[in-house]
């Protein structure tokens, strides 16, 4: 392998990853979502610790420190859907970019 595909492979591989960085920062900022006057964020954490106050008013601190009361299983329900659906959104455009079908 000369110089010159040396330096076209170090590019591709910097290109591929770059790509990949940015479209998980596409679909991380996909997560947040208002709800009840507050913003959330989809994560498996919360969608847990949500799960353990099945049906109960509860008061989390939101995006931005702000005590917001919710209904555990409503915010449950929308944090799945939201994380279920932008991650397999991601997991199109990920093979896409990987050269899958």
């Amino acid at each position: 392998m000369d110089s010159n595909d040396l330096v076209a492979h170090s590019r591709a591989r910097f290109d591929h990853h770059q790509a990949r960085v940015v479209l998980r920062d596409k679909y991380q900022a996909k997560l947040n979502f208002a709800h009840k006057g507050g913003m959330f964020r989809a994560t498996p954490e919360m969608i847990t610790f949500l799960a353990m106050y099945h049906d109960q008013e509860i008061v989390l601190a939101d995006s931005y420190q702000n005590p917001i009361k919710v209904n555990a299983a409503v915010l449950c329900d929308l944090m799945r859907q939201r994380w279920q659906e932008q991650m397999n959104a991601w997991l199109v455009e990920y093979d896409q970019c990987n050269g899958h079908r």
